[in-house]
């Protein structure tokens, strides 16, 4: 935890925003939802739970593809998930933001699969900080 909580001071994080359709690891249990939230608070960071709105495994059997995987393009296009990123491009005026999702890698996640493809559209920075603490934009292209 504190080498996550490092990694985004030294960004200059100052709003974690929670992307997981479920905020809770079994792995990891110090990045459950209530946990985070209390480290972030301790840090001075602010924390936001979207992942209802903005998460890549959504309930919704409507929004996943015959194979049972999420359709990521009907995620797009549900009126949730443009709800839920009506209310995320407003505090990327204001703060510094990072999407928190599980997956580490983002080339395999929804951040990069979903939502940076939506934030782009809007031309939206989208920047992806890695395990080891570095950025990188073009994955396939930035917000932290």
């Amino acid at each position: 935890m504190e080498q996550f909580l490092d990694t985004l001071r030294r960004h200059g994080i100052t709003l974690v925003v929670d992307v997981r359709s479920r905020p809770y690891s079994r792995y990891a249990p110090h990045f459950n939802q209530r946990s985070l939230e209390s480290h972030l608070h301790l840090t001075g960071i602010a924390y936001r739970y979207m992942g209802h709105e903005l998460g890549g495994k959504p309930d919704n059997p409507h929004l996943h593809g015959p194979d049972g995987e999420p359709d990521y393009d009907r995620i797009e296009r549900s009126m949730l998930y443009r709800r839920g990123i009506d209310q995320l491009l407003p505090l990327t005026d204001r703060q510094k933001v990072a999407l928190l999702c599980s997956e580490a890698d983002p080339r395999q996640c929804h951040r990069e699969k979903l939502l940076a493809r939506t934030l782009r559209r809007q031309d939206v920075r989208v920047i992806h900080i890695f395990g080891d603490g570095s950025l990188g934009e073009q994955l396939q292209g930035a917000l932290l």
